[in-house]
């Protein structure tokens, strides 16, 4: 899963060797003041803010086990991390533990919701309800996250007001006015490679800042929209590779710098 700023999202086979320092993957993050008031903190970079998120459902779990504390060794394996990588992730929140206790959990949750902006709900549109459509909208998850599903989309006429998920479902024509309308932040792109285009152009259009895109596609967006894009194909295909490099590796060959296997 890759993100890209602006004009088009990029292939996740085009993986960054040092994204934890990479200065265009950077990501600010936020902190709150006394008074209340959002201040802007040192950058984080985006392979962090991904590792971030993986503690936080990790802390989630350990909170709901009834669990106050937890040491970085611990935190780093359920994550699976090592423990330098963790203290330096969990620095850049200005969180460094106590030594000889850890963390404390809930402080922690709490810091790492406000870094990744989920004090606020985000409400999420759908647009194409086919299988994958019908399986984001029905998904029980997301509300209890901050990702409220508020509105589906397709333009096969027997699903218009058909409610799935207990949202009727609109037609395509309608995205702009009513993600403005409902005040949608998130957009989700599940149609054919043909159609992903204009329906980004669409939601765009209605105010959406961010839109995690299943279709694989190229999408062109303005600067200020955030594009994240799913490809199973892709993903399957580099765990596809990982799986021929350890059968080279076990039958004596090794891999040089250009991608070539020597054997």
């Amino acid at each position: 899963m890759v993100a890209r700023r602006g004009r088009r999202n990029g292939s996740a086979v085009a993986r960054e060797l040092n994204a934890d320092n990479a200065p265009t993957a950077e990501i600010p993050a936020v902190e709150v003041a006394d008074n209340g008031e959002q201040v802007r903190a040192k950058a984080i970079p985006e392979a962090a803010v991904a590792r971030l998120a993986v503690y936080l459902r990790v802390l989630s779990a350990m909170a709901e086990q009834g669990a106050t504390t937890v040491a970085s060794e611990e935190l780093a394996g359920a994550a699976g991390v090592n423990s330098a990588k963790l203290r330096k992730d969990l620095s850049y929140l200005g969180s460094y533990g106590t030594r000889g206790v850890g963390y404390e959990v809930s402080v922690l949750v709490g810091q790492i919701e406000r870094t990744l902006g989920l004090t606020r709900q985000h409400k999420v549109a759908v647009v194409g309800i086919g299988n994958l459509g019908h399986a984001l909208a029905n998904y029980g998850g997301f509300p209890g996250r901050g990702f409220p599903v508020e509105a589906l989309f397709d333009v096969d006429p027997d699903l218009m007001g058909v409610p799935v998920g207990g949202i009727p479902v609109s037609h395509l024509d309608d995205i702009p006015a009513v993600c403005a309308e409902r005040g949608i932040s998130i957009g989700v792109i599940a149609t054919p490679p043909t159609a992903a285009q204009s329906v980004c152009d669409r939601l765009v259009a209605g105010g959406v800042q961010c839109i995690l895109n299943f279709a694989p596609v190229v999408l062109q967006v303005p600067e200020q929209v955030e594009v994240r894009k799913v490809d199973l194909a892709v993903e399957l295909q580099i765990l596809s590779f990982h799986v021929a490099r350890r059968a080279d590796n076990t039958n004596g060959s090794h891999a040089v710098g250009n991608g070539m296997v020597v054997r």
